[in-house]
């Protein structure tokens, strides 16, 4: 049956916030001093070689050296960390001896240290802990830097980490893996090639209009989904055609750490299931491929559930001088999907899957695989490897 909750009653929830948030311009020269009032004494900070040329690292490291904390550098992480870029991070924790992890990076920078913190913390490998709640120790303090506005990571217990050998991509999740504080520096995503930018904008406001629509949403989760989706819909096309508007970036690192907290409280839906087998099999960027399904899904769930729709919306969501009312179109839902497909196009992204390379011969198999994904389950509308693969159909060459 498709259900949403859409009574005035209220949902029950257990909200506790676990994450402190620091936020501001030139935040990360606070990053020795928050370290210090935790306890780090010896850091391990994750990242990849991009940050590292990019500069960040270096401006983490004088602060933290400012504060007298020893810290090593593992720069082994790699977009969409898998069980052997976990694996090599344990090897250089278990020779130092971390009492505090920080994630300086993307998603898969965090993603990455947090699958560290749970093998170092508890034993055993990786996919132990693909599921919720199978940490077995408490497990090291954590601080999460972004240097993307996409994945709210740092805002979330879970980290995505791909099995090596099969390719999956396991989310393990634990209260225990929450970050004990965030630093949101907007300055740190000015450095993003375009391309960067793109991909996890939309990962982001894909992740705003999911958890607005879950089945597990609740009025907490709703609060972070709205204000999260009204700041990426103001600043995405801003920060695409002027890459150095700083109050567009901060707008576009709040809303997506917003929407973090919006997974947390409510998990996402059917557009993550069907975005992780293209990843998968083809290597397509996450970014590219839950965009290209979401105008998909979105007009899927919004035979049903289309009063939702037109709530996120809102009268002040989009741009009036670019939209048109949403009443002279058929449905909100086609209105929503019309401008996730507009903001696709304007930065660059394909929005089908034969552009992708996508073969048609394949798509029962990669329905097969969404029909399995967990995120699937919390879809408002049910969804089964029928139905996913007439929206893998709808989205390959958008006929």
């Amino acid at each position: 049956m498709d259900t949403l909750q859409t009574s005035n009653r209220t949902t029950a929830f257990d909200f506790q916030p676990k994450t402190r948030i620091v936020c501001g311009e030139h935040a990360i020269d606070r990053l020795g001093e928050l370290a210090a009032e935790i306890g780090g004494r010896r850091v391990l900070l994750v990242t990849d070689p991009g940050i590292v040329a990019a500069g960040h690292v270096q401006r983490g490291l004088a602060a933290l050296r400012q504060a007298n904390i020893e810290t090593l550098v593992f720069d082994g992480a790699e977009e969409n960390p898998t069980t052997e870029h976990v694996a090599a991070g344990l090897v250089v924790a278990k020779k130092f001896e971390p009492d505090l992890l920080i994630g300086l990076g993307g998603g898969s920078s965090m993603d990455c240290a947090k699958g560290v913190n749970f093998v170092y913390s508890c034993g055993g490998s990786m996919q132990d802990y693909w599921g919720v709640g199978k940490a077995t120790n408490e497990m090291l303090p954590m601080i999460a830097v972004p240097t993307t506005a996409g994945t709210g990571s740092e805002l979330q217990s879970f980290a995505l980490i791909s099995d090596s050998q099969t390719h999956v991509k396991m989310a393990c999740g634990d209260p225990k893996a929450s970050c004990r504080l965030a630093i949101l520096d907007p300055c740190l995503t000015l450095t993003q090639p375009t391309t960067v930018t793109s991909l996890t904008g939309i990962d982001a406001i894909s992740h705003a209009v999911e958890t607005w629509v879950t089945t597990k949403r609740t009025r907490i989760s709703a609060l972070f989904s709205r204000e999260s989706f009204r700041l990426l819909a103001a600043n995405f096309e801003t920060v695409i055609f002027d890459p150095d508007n700083l109050a567009a970036r901060s707008g576009m690192q709040l809303g997506a750490a917003y929407a973090g907290l919006a997974i947390e409280n409510s998990m996402l839906g059917a557009s993550h299931a069907l975005a992780n087998p293209l990843t998968a099999v083809y290597g397509i960027p996450h970014g590219q491929a839950v965009g290209a399904m979401l105008p998909h899904v979105v007009e899927f769930n919004g035979q049903v559930f289309d009063n939702q729709y037109r709530d996120l919306l809102g009268p002040n969501a989009l741009d009036p001088e670019l939209d048109s009312d949403p009443s002279e179109l058929s449905s909100s839902a086609q209105f929503l999907a019309q401008r996730i497909t507009h903001w696709l196009n304007t930065a660059g992204l394909h929005t089908t899957l034969a552009q992708l390379g996508v073969e048609h011969h394949r798509l029962p198999e990669l329905a097969a695989a969404a029909a399995q994904q967990w995120t699937g389950i919390f879809n408002p509308r049910s969804v089964n490897q029928e139905n996913l693969l007439a929206i893998y159909e709808q989205a390959y060459s958008n006929e």
